[in-house]
């Protein structure tokens, strides 16, 4: 359903291949997500690229499944979000609660810094 999902060693990169995301792409997105999650590759980079436009009930879903990952130990990131995106989470005041990076490849950064970080925290305890 409009979507890329590129497996990688440590995390998923899933890619709308859509310009306006709209609830019924979320809640697929959500669905295929919880999948993610229960897995061995648990961690999801969301490459925003083509997607123009979002609803504000999808900026909350995101940012429910955003918090659905950590709770989980997992990350959830997106990348190359656009201007028009950034307004709606800051309309819903999640823009500070979003984790996202300006490339994939620094999403991909972000991950495996967040993975370090909770190995760490796991062997202190």
């Amino acid at each position: 359903m409009n979507f890329k999902i590129d497996t990688k060693e440590k995390f998923v990169v899933i890619t709308p291949e859509m310009f306006h995301f709209n609830d019924i792409m979320a809640e697929f997105l959500h669905n295929h997500c919880e999948t993610i999650l229960g897995s061995k590759i648990k961690n999801i980079v969301l490459n925003m690229e083509l997607v123009k436009n979002i609803d504000s009930s999808t900026a909350v879903l995101l940012a429910k499944l955003q918090q659905n990952s950590y709770e989980l130990g997992a990350s959830f990131v997106l990348c190359r979000v656009g201007e028009r995106i950034n307004e709606v989470f800051k309309q819903e005041d999640l823009f500070d609660f979003i984790n996202q990076t300006p490339t994939e490849s620094e999403a991909w950064d972000m991950v495996q810094m967040e993975e370090i970080e909770r190995e760490l925290l796991d062997g202190g305890e």
